[in-house]
């Protein structure tokens, strides 16, 4: 039998100081970055993220179609594995897991993922959706992410264990019903995803050019504690912030932290609603209809995004993603002035062909879109990037871009609060008149 999960007994509180430093958020424009390298354990990147739902070959097949990422992993009835199917996605070093329980009563001693539970999963997919249950990052040493962190006043969800071949898996809470997963295992370039699930090769497979996760966004009720909790068991330093003054509408508006490891390869986002506005915080719409904290959106980031976007919009009406209305005609006007060094017209052209919003930081330029609620709930969506800029050296004399290259879109949020105010009030329309019907 897999271990028991274990409670937080004797976990130690969130430093008082971390609490008080996450309270007074200054805003985008007065916030001054830093990196102070105060990471508790060796946070080395992203390096899954694991979705629970009832049926994963149907929830796999679609974002593989959508997202061009093949399906490059498996562990189901055909491997053994009668607890939980389990189909991994890649593109790139882009990794999505997709779970889903067998019947009551399966062996659970079969599972590949030790810290597995079917009731869990069960109740996890009716009180959620569609959505996100671990974010994993590949950490230099498990036990060790894990220790330090209970320590630091993270809540344990599932000690270190052994999987074989030098891999370590632990959890402890993030938000919500979000673990944090800490995976670790020695470098080498045959190294299987995880020991138990099977190779799977896709020849021929489309690739539309994602290549990794850049952020990952999570919503909660109240910013402040999460962000003083996440951050006082992990270390994690404030990479940027926003305020409803900086990216809100006249409409609604949100508060929001983005948290980072010490290399800023991690980037860990956090938002709340902001109260009392016309209209209700979309974060407030999110955690009505996802039933508490979770994760908002996931960011996947492509070195061609204008590519990428055309074969995701070829696909949208073939039962890929739909996205967002683009921005009014005269926002590239706005596009030229910023970013017209950097893009050519006819790149901005093909922006706004495409939907994609523009924008710049000090640093580099950003170009972004993203898609509707990727399941039947308005929670769960997916943003598209590419950072242009940023270029440095490391140690060994390699290129690698700076994390965070290009900001969050601050200049877009704007247009994106209204694009995503629209859909709602689509959708507002769209009962009130099945009401009247009825």
């Amino acid at each position: 039998m897999p271990p028991t999960p274990i409670t937080a007994t004797g976990a130690a509180a969130a430093p008082a100081e971390a609490e008080q430093a996450a309270s007074r958020l200054v805003g985008h424009r007065r916030f001054v970055r830093a990196n102070p390298r105060t990471d508790r354990f060796h946070a080395l990147a992203f390096h899954h993220v694991e979705v629970w739902c009832a049926d994963s070959a149907s929830a796999a097949g679609r974002f593989s179609f959508a997202l061009g990422a093949p399906l490059a992993a498996r562990s189901d009835l055909s491997t053994g594995n009668s607890a939980h199917a389990s189909l991994l996605l890649r593109s790139g070093s882009l990794a999505f897991l997709f779970t889903a329980p067998y019947a009551h009563g399966a062996d659970a001693a079969t599972a590949s993922l030790p810290s597995f539970s079917a009731d869990a999963a069960r109740r996890f997919a009716a009180e959620h959706g569609l959505a996100v249950r671990a974010v994993a990052l590949r950490v230099a040493d498990a036990e060790d992410a894990f220790r330090a962190s209970v320590a630091a006043g993270a809540r344990p969800v599932f000690e270190p264990v052994e999987l074989g071949r030098g891999f370590r898996l632990a959890e402890v809470e993030l938000y919500g019903d979000v673990v944090l997963r800490y995976v670790s295992y020695p470098d080498a370039t045959d190294a299987p995803f995880l020991p138990g699930f099977e190779d799977v090769s896709s020849p021929g497979a489309l690739d539309y050019g994602l290549r990794r996760f850049d952020h990952i966004v999570g919503n909660v009720p109240e910013l402040a504690p999460v962000a003083a909790y996440v951050a006082g068991f992990t270390g994690f330093h404030e990479f940027a912030e926003f305020t409803a003054e900086d990216v809100g509408t006249a409409e609604s508006g949100l508060n929001s932290v983005v948290l980072a490891n010490n290399s800023e390869t991690v980037l860990l986002p956090l938002n709340e609603p902001v109260h009392g506005t016309k209209r209700r915080s979309q974060i407030q719409t999110y955690l009505d209809h996802h039933g508490g904290p979770g994760v908002q959106h996931i960011a996947l980031a492509s070195n061609d995004v204008l590519r990428t976007l055309r074969e995701m919009r070829a696909r949208s009406a073939m039962g890929g993603f739909d996205f967002l209305a683009p921005p009014p005609p005269n926002y590239y006007d706005g596009v030229r002035r910023r970013a017209g060094d950097v893009l050519s017209e006819a790149q901005i052209k093909e922006c706004q062909e495409l939907g994609v919003l523009v924008d710049r930081d000090d640093q580099g330029v950003l170009l972004q879109i993203f898609t509707k609620p990727v399941g039947d709930r308005p929670t769960l969506f997916l943003e598209i990037i590419q950072r242009i800029g940023c270029m440095e050296k490391d140690e060994n004399g390699q290129d690698y871009q700076k994390g965070g290259c290009g900001g969050f879109g601050k200049g877009n949020f704007s247009e994106l609060f209204k694009s995503i105010e629209d859909y709602e009030k689509s959708l507002e329309a769209k009962q009130a008149a099945a009401v009247q019907q009825s």
